[in-house]
């Protein structure tokens, strides 16, 4: 459990269920098909939790020194060997219900579901890992935002239209809000690791603009949703998440040490999973 890292599965769990809502709301829900991504978004996240383990520890990024949540290969909970073996059969796991999903949405899920499995492990495994090179944070943004809503979307209606797009972009920010919070805390030790996420690139204060923008973006989707798209005006009721947002922005903007930014990414993890519900319930009842 531990590996799997239950507090970040928001990140999974929000965009199918706005992908849920919005189909709702246009009158194309499918409750199988969203079952199955849903499935198959929490198993990559997972198989994703357990690549990172895994890799992080043999690249030497999660050293003994690290300050943050255990890492079960780094502190010897979970031999190294055992951990990329789950990692394979969860993998593994989301290909199958793959299957289902490519059924159901053709050659465009083909070509999801194989870029999502790859990417799952380029992130910080292979020749080229996109964490280690800046690449992170676009990865967090199309994947657990325009992919997962998108994805989500066409497996009930076959087709993508433009709000599905902007759905997408303010639950992908807020994704990505949780991934920067972590590489802020991990700032120093992935420094010296070689990992060169875009906090190390760019510092302590471009980080905190970018989580900043990022916050505000996803706030700004349902206005824009609204009023451009006549979403149902019941999806304001996202705003309610707000309220989650002020305690970890508030550690963002203000504390350096890294055992203080800890909650930080529970927080904003709670804010993704509050936002997902909350706008997801907006669109499906209004």
């Amino acid at each position: 459990m531990q590996a799997a890292r239950p507090k970040t599965l928001t990140a999974a769990a929000a965009p199918v269920l706005v992908g849920a809502g919005l189909a709702e709301a246009h009158g194309v829900f499918a409750l199988f098909p969203v079952l199955a991504a849903f499935a198959g978004a929490l198993l990559i996240q997972i198989g994703t939790n357990l690549a990172n383990d895994y890799y992080d520890f043999v690249r030497g990024a999660d050293a003994p020194d690290r300050v943050g949540p255990v890492r079960v290969t780094q502190a010897g909970l979970i031999p190294p060997t055992q951990v990329w073996w789950g990692m394979v059969v969860v993998l593994a796991a989301a290909a199958s219900v793959g299957v289902y999903l490519v059924i159901v949405g053709g050659w465009p899920i083909v070509w999801i579901g194989t870029a999502s499995l790859v990417c799952a492990v380029a992130y910080t495994g292979g020749p080229y890992p996109l964490a280690y090179h800046g690449l992170g944070d676009p990865f967090v943004f199309v994947f657990f935002g325009l992919v997962a809503v998108g994805g989500t979307y066409w497996v009930q209606a076959l087709a993508a239209p433009g709000d599905v797009l902007l759905a997408g972009v303010g639950i992908g920010a807020l994704s990505t809000a949780i991934l920067v919070a972590n590489n802020l805390r991990d700032l120093e030790t992935d420094g010296s690791a070689g990992k060169r996420t875009l906090a190390v690139r760019f510092g302590r204060n471009w980080s905190r603009a970018e989580y900043a923008v990022l916050i505000a973006v996803g706030f700004v989707v349902p206005v824009l949703g609204v009023a451009v798209y006549e979403w149902p005006a019941a999806a304001l009721i996202a705003f309610l998440a707000v309220g989650a947002a002020v305690s970890p922005l508030s550690l963002i903007m203000t504390r350096d040490d890294p055992r203080e930014l800890i909650p930080a990414l529970a927080g904003t993890a709670r804010v993704v999973g509050l936002y997902g519900l909350l706008l997801a319930a907006g669109l499906t009842f209004g």
